[in-house]
């Protein structure tokens, strides 16, 4: 056993640099979901829960157009074969730049329509401070990436933790004195300097300035073609329910959702983490297709981590309606029966996650974009139609039938980087099926119609 943790612990093979990577992330993304859930304690103690209804929408608003202008400078670097050479680096950071001040500026544009049709007038004002973090996020190091691309995760883990905790301590002491929105707006700026700061001092790697190498550019942008659409309509994905609930759910009930949403999407966000950080260079040196060995190793790879996603998902299940009634005061009770039927409704997703990165390690950003349209469609569609017939209820069904009608897209996307494994999928399901059955129960899904 000893022997087998120091091989994991110092080893440069690619499953042991996996693991490690894997294990770190998760060690993270707990670290911060723990961090998180002290923070949003403290919150709802100080504020309403209109409040982060309004934060909901601020932040579906800057997500959806830092979505709506992702060149895919993260997944070039961590994919191409330039992605040590200096100037690459600096090529990606002068375009990051140049997109952050362009996103503030559209932001502000925006502020008074989108304060008009959600029929709330101070985003006329928030918007255009929390949209300044644009341009901060651009001035990021590429240290991250690097950091990402050689699977050196244990730095990056502990830098981010640091920036949440100084974050997370400012945030407090701005909603104790001004108790109100501008206490999470302000403090979602500051949290932007906190993070490009520690990341220039704690990262090790290239020093960033601005350059211009046109052949970089070229290849970022040629890939990045089908990347900017693909987030477009990623944004529908990832913000899409929030977006549709902001006119059918008040600020308060919005904010409820935002709450139950936190607790519920623990594993799947915990998933979308790990798979972005570990499996597009796990594809990249092992691609599926190439070899059995590869196919295997990387079976083996994809049966840990979704046993381990669908394990969360397990547990929050079980414990999450208990973890609202004891941490939360009796404004926020509604949510608890929110948590079982958002964490079921992930089942799917989480099933299917790490199929779509074989695609971006091979360098297949029109085909990612092709299956990311089709599980758009169909989430947005589908959970809309659930909404407005049967509430939320409606809403969470529809965007589980929506990841399950997508599956024969994944497959042939998969299929192409000799990526599919139906043997993960067959008993990934059968697990799914077992904790949907385990925790839903018909009085639960009345209860929110």
């Amino acid at each position: 056993m000893r022997a087998a943790l120091t091989r994991m612990s110092r080893g440069e093979s690619l499953l042991h640099r996996a693991a490690r990577g894997s294990a770190w992330t998760i060690i993270g993304v707990f670290g911060s979901q723990g961090i998180r859930l002290v923070s949003n304690l403290i919150l709802t103690r100080l504020l309403f829960p209109e409040v982060f209804g309004v934060m909901a929408l601020v932040m579906v608003m800057i997500q959806g157009l830092n979505n709506f202008s992702d060149v895919g400078i993260t997944p070039a670097v961590l994919q191409s074969k330039r992605g040590d050479d200096p100037a690459f680096l600096d090529t990606a950071f002068t375009l990051q730049a140049i997109r952050g001040v362009a996103l503030w500026l559209a932001c502000c544009a925006l502020a008074w329509p989108a304060a008009q049709f959600y029929e709330v007038p101070e985003l006329a004002l928030y918007l255009p401070v929390a949209g300044f973090t644009s341009v901060i996020w651009g001035l990021q190091t590429t240290r991250i990436e690097e950091a990402n691309r050689h699977l050196r995760l244990g730095q990056l883990t502990r830098m981010e933790m640091l920036c949440q905790l100084v974050t997370t301590a400012m945030t407090v002491a701005l909603a104790m004195v001004m108790q109100s929105a501008w206490a999470l707006v302000i403090a979602l700026v500051l949290g932007a300097v906190v993070k490009v700061i520690a990341a220039d001092r704690m990262l090790p790697g290239h020093r960033n300035r601005f350059r211009w190498d046109a052949a970089a550019a070229r290849e970022m942008i040629g890939f990045g073609k089908w990347i900017f659409p693909s987030t477009i309509v990623g944004f529908g994905l990832a913000q899409g329910d929030k977006a549709i609930l902001g006119k059918y759910l008040s600020l308060a009930g919005l904010g409820l959702y935002n709450i139950a949403f936190f607790l519920a999407s623990f594993a799947l966000q915990m998933g979308m983490t790990v798979i972005w950080r570990v499996m597009i260079p796990i594809y990249r040196e092992s691609p599926p297709g190439l070899s059995h060995e590869n196919f295997l190793r990387v079976r083996r790879i994809r049966m840990a981590l979704t046993a381990g996603f669908l394990g969360a998902l397990a547990v929050m299940a079980a414990l999450g309606p208990w973890l609202v009634e004891v941490l939360y005061d009796d404004r926020y009770a509604t949510a608890g029966g929110m948590v079982r039927l958002i964490a079921c409704a992930t089942i799917p997703q989480i099933i299917l996650l790490s199929y779509d990165q074989s695609a971006l390690a091979a360098g297949d950003s029109r085909r990612f974009f092709a299956l990311t349209v089709i599980r758009a469609v169909l989430f947005l569609g589908l959970f809309w139609l659930g909404v407005h017939h049967w509430g939320l209820a409606g809403g969470l069904a529809g965007q589980a039938l929506g990841a399950i009608l997508a599956y024969p897209a994944t497959v042939w996307l998969a299929r192409r980087h000799g990526a599919w494994d139906p043997l993960h999928d067959v008993l990934a399901v059968a697990a799914g099926l077992a904790i949907a059955a385990a925790f839903v129960r018909p009085s639960q899904v009345v209860g929110l119609f």
